[in-house]
């Protein structure tokens, strides 16, 4: 009789220890300032310092990978920020190329502030400085060379930001709202919007993006009480508020601005001039500003309300 074989048993497989999740170093970035001088780049630096940033200010661009290289492989660095501009001269020609090769290496980023030239006439005028390009030239005359040299690196750009309606404190406040990785703000934070006031007969405010006319409005002008006040005081508000045509210009006006914000928020825009014009800028047009500043405002936007033509000169 042929025994019978008995037939191998199964084995039980063992249980698995679980697989430990691996988490993902932390991403590190390399932000690059640059811009037109007197745009503010300065205090954009500092703004990055204040987020925890490893910044230089006028890094050589020939040393710009070899920083890049030193930030991947520094632990102790996250995150770095640097200033290029026109102090480089004609080496600015290669940003563009030395880019691609940095961008290999981490994620990078080209931060580019611009102004109107107005205000950066203004800003040198105030601070007393020469251009970076020299005293040979008018301060006009240095702004458009330096706009021709920066042209290149402006098309690069990932981030553009006009100053021209930013103080030193909201532009930090901007920056540090738009790039801290610990604590994102909701993006309507990345948007500023100027409530402005303007008389028609002392002409258009050149840097509106919106005008709405408030001329239909009847006139606390001619009123006595009401003459020698502006819009400020809360017996001209509440005149100017108490006409219905008021009240539902004031709704729709709120409506389309809370549609419209958005809007401009995902397109990257980083001020917004709204102006409400009257015929003198003293009375309804400065009522309306203030109105609608504080609206948006409560809708969660960073609002601020100037109004051009007062006070009243004497």
């Amino acid at each position: 009789m042929t025994p019978t074989k008995k037939a191998p048993r199964a084995k039980t497989p063992r249980p698995s220890a679980p697989k430990k999740k691996t988490v993902p170093p932390k991403s590190k970035e390399l932000v690059i300032v640059t811009g037109i001088s007197g745009a503010g780049k300065a205090s954009a630096l500092k703004a990055f310092e204040d987020l925890g940033y490893h910044c230089v200010d006028n890094l050589p661009l020939e040393l710009l990978p070899d920083f890049a290289a030193l930030v991947v492989k520094s632990p102790e660095v996250e995150s770095a920020a640097i200033v290029v501009d026109v102090r480089e001269g004609t080496t600015l020609d290669q940003l563009p190329q030395i880019l691609k090769k940095v961008r290999q290496m981490l994620a990078t980023r080209v931060v580019f502030l611009d102004a109107q030239d107005a205000v950066l006439l203004r800003r040198f005028s105030e601070t007393r400085r020469p251009h970076p390009l020299g005293r040979r030239e008018t301060i006009s005359r240095s702004i458009v060379e330096e706009r021709q040299l920066l042209d290149p690196i402006r098309n690069v750009a990932d981030t553009l930001v006009d100053t021209s309606n930013f103080n030193v404190h909201e532009l930090r406040r901007h920056i540090q709202s738009r790039f801290n990785q610990e604590d994102q703000k909701d993006q309507s934070q990345h948007l500023l919007v100027s409530c402005l006031s303007f008389g028609f007969k002392n002409g258009v405010p050149l840097d509106a993006d919106i005008v709405f006319d408030v001329r239909f409005l009847p006139n606390p002008h001619f009123v006595p009480e009401f003459r020698k006040k502006t819009g400020l005081d809360p017996g001209v508000a509440g005149y100017v508020r108490k006409f219905a045509q008021t009240r539902e210009f004031l709704t729709r006006v709120s409506e389309l601005m809370l549609y419209l914000l958005p809007h401009y928020v995902s397109e990257g825009k980083s001020y917004l001039t709204v102006a409400f014009g009257c015929t003198g800028g003293q009375h309804r047009s400065v009522m309306m500003a203030e109105d609608m500043a504080k609206r948006l405002k409560k809708s969660g936007y960073t609002v601020k309300a100037i109004h051009r033509d007062i006070p009243r000169p004497s």
